[in-house]
């Protein structure tokens, strides 16, 4: 039993010690246009551009911070013909396999909502890219964590990942 309890007082100290990381400032970030909250590892800067997606002309807005060598960013956009969001969504996930020019993916969830690809950036270096790709309403989103492999531990991922919360 002090065993088990020795145990669980490491992990939460631990876990502790990680969640106050100068590296890994976590604050609840939430959307200016669409309804949204997520954890971002640092202070976050929003931009947006209109693009074309599956034919679909779009005002896609990003926020998005980097912290540890690993960048993190939300994508969003409405759609107002609702029938057309699946293939925003899947346009919107190649183009962020193309974007690390990806060598090899995978769908994370059964319904490929959710990717993990290895690639490279432009500059060459090798990336490890995690996303999820949902719909809410007629709000479009990518939640991807972009980072060199060894950098993106279980629990960041886990963290910024699980935090998104459409509404």
């Amino acid at each position: 039993m002090q065993t088990s309890l020795f145990k669980f007082a490491a992990l939460v100290l631990t876990m502790t010690l990680m969640a106050c990381s100068p590296k890994f400032d976590w604050r609840e970030v939430r959307g200016v246009d669409a309804p949204f909250t997520i954890l971002m590892p640092a202070k976050a800067a929003s931009f947006s551009r209109l693009m074309e997606l599956d034919g679909v002309n779009l005002n896609l807005q990003m926020t998005a911070a980097d912290a540890g060598g690993v960048s993190f960013a939300v994508g969003y956009a409405k759609v107002t013909e609702t029938s057309k969001i699946p293939g925003v969504l899947a346009a919107m996930q190649a183009g962020m396999l193309k974007n690390i020019q990806a060598t090899s993916s995978k769908s994370r969830q059964p319904n490929g909502s959710e990717i993990e690809a290895l690639g490279q950036l432009q500059n060459g270096q090798a990336v490890k890219l995690l996303g999820r790709f949902v719909a809410r309403g007629n709000w479009v989103y990518q939640v991807v964590i972009i980072g060199p492999e060894k950098t993106l531990s279980a629990e960041v991922v886990d963290t910024f990942l699980t935090s998104f919360k459409p509404q």
